[in-house]
């Protein structure tokens, strides 16, 4: 079944459309709805990335958060306004969304994955939103989501050593957000954000530090986007649900770390 899911998610075919070699396709589906449901898929990626850490494959040198647009497939349309079947002990996990994070953009109808990346061109954490949704407000959200634990115990690892990202990301909120957290970053700052600190004077604070070497590295999380979307069920949604969705990402990225 999990060979069947990876299948689909590599290829994008219609569930019914599985090959005989995988069962029946629906067994196959409701495996990954459930699992999607509750959250499993998720703390299997957090075993990986605990495993992962515990012999030194993760590069927290560099951790860089972005987006990337998804165009929603005609078939991703329509879920019904019914709440999934969650078992009462559990709570409900954070990608189920009451707007699905199906939204209208340039691009037409779509959805976005924001991302944050290690160096080794692998995800981190991700989340869901619709596609009209701006980047910077995702920021803290998305590092809340990073949250690796350690082999022997202990707080899990939460913080990179250096972010980075693009000049969407910029605002007066999240660089308080860093520095509270002590987390160094480079992060340009935009052309009208710079001239309104100008105009400010002295109100307006000091020059943001920018390191062009270090802001090279960006390209990593854009290379770790390029891989995911290889999977054709992530370039383009087909799922109806977000957390189906969300799910779909995730086994991608598992696969992305069991690769040697």
């Amino acid at each position: 079944m999990i060979n069947g899911i990876l299948f689909r998610a590599r290829t994008g075919v219609p569930w019914r459309d599985l090959p005989e070699r995988f069962g029946c396709w629906k067994t196959v589906y409701e495996r990954h709805r459930r699992w999607s449901a509750d959250g499993t898929w998720d703390r299997i990626l957090q075993a990986v990335h605990a495993e992962a850490d515990a012999k030194e494959r993760i590069d927290w040198s560099m951790v860089s958060v972005d987006s990337t647009s998804c165009r929603a497939h005609q078939h991703a349309a329509g879920a019904p306004r019914k709440a999934p079947r969650i078992p009462k002990k559990r709570s409900i996990p954070r990608q189920h969304r009451p707007d699905e994070g199906l939204g209208r953009s340039r691009g037409g109808f779509s959805c976005k994955i924001h991302l944050a990346g290690e160096g080794g061109r692998r995800p981190l954490a991700l989340l869901i939103t619709p596609g009209q949704w701006g980047d910077s407000p995702q920021l803290i959200p998305i590092l809340e989501r990073i949250r690796v634990k350690r082999p022997g115990g202990g707080r899990p690892r939460t913080r990179p050593d250096h972010l980075g990202s693009d000049k969407a990301y910029s605002s007066r909120r999240n660089r308080r957000y860093l520095r509270r957290r002590q987390i160094k970053h480079t992060i340009p700052e935009p052309r009208d954000q710079r001239a309104n600190r100008r105009r400010r004077g002295s109100k307006g604070g000091r020059p943001t530090g920018f390191d062009k070497q270090k802001y090279k590295r960006r390209n990593e999380v854009e290379r770790t986007i390029n891989r995911l979307k290889h999977s054709r069920a992530v370039a383009t949604r087909y799922d109806k649900r977000a957390y189906v969705f969300h799910g779909t990402v995730t086994v991608v990225s598992i696969r992305l770390w069991l690769r040697p």
